[in-house]
């Protein structure tokens, strides 16, 4: 005789926006990546970069620089998303996710190879719109009673918590 088991429930534990913030943004990265790596495989670039051209420009150390800066934005704010304080952090992200749209889109202008750039944009502006949300919805907490009322809330709130 076969008896009865329990069923089992998986506790759903609750995940630090900063945690949020930065799988987005490391999400958002690969993204940003992998689009340009793929890249390579249309017919013709690897033969431009070979010569010293990308989309139209010469290749130079201000290019090249220019294209290392705009990369770094995203590796940063994987960082940052786990480091700043929660109201410098929300408003980082809504300001850098929100710049990020339009570029995400500008990537896409003129291509003839509109599928996969298309994609590409589609997928880096979900998830930027996840960050977006993400910083807008992050939970605000009241100052407690205590540390409103207390004589001497610099020590309240030195209190590991």
């Amino acid at each position: 005789m076969r008896t009865r088991q329990a069923t089992t429930t998986f506790e759903d534990q609750r995940i630090p926006v900063k945690a949020k913030l930065a799988a987005a943004w490391t999400s958002f990265m690969f993204l940003y990546v992998y689009v340009d790596i793929l890249a390579f495989f249309k017919p013709g670039v690897v033969d431009d970069i070979l010569v010293g051209v990308v989309w139209k420009f010469d290749i130079s150390q201000a290019l090249l620089t220019a294209f290392l800066a705009l990369m770094a934005i995203p590796i940063f704010m994987i960082v940052l998303s786990m480091t700043l304080p929660a109201r410098a952090n929300r408003i980082t992200n809504l300001t850098v996710a929100s710049v990020q749209v339009p570029f995400a889109a500008f990537n896409a202008v003129g291509e003839s190879w509109t599928y996969f750039y298309g994609l590409g944009v589609v997928l880096e502006v979900i998830v930027l719109a996840l960050i977006l949300r993400y910083a807008w919805t992050w939970p605000r907490t009241a100052p407690s009673a205590t540390m409103a009322t207390s004589p001497d809330r610099a020590a309240v709130r030195a209190q590991p918590t």
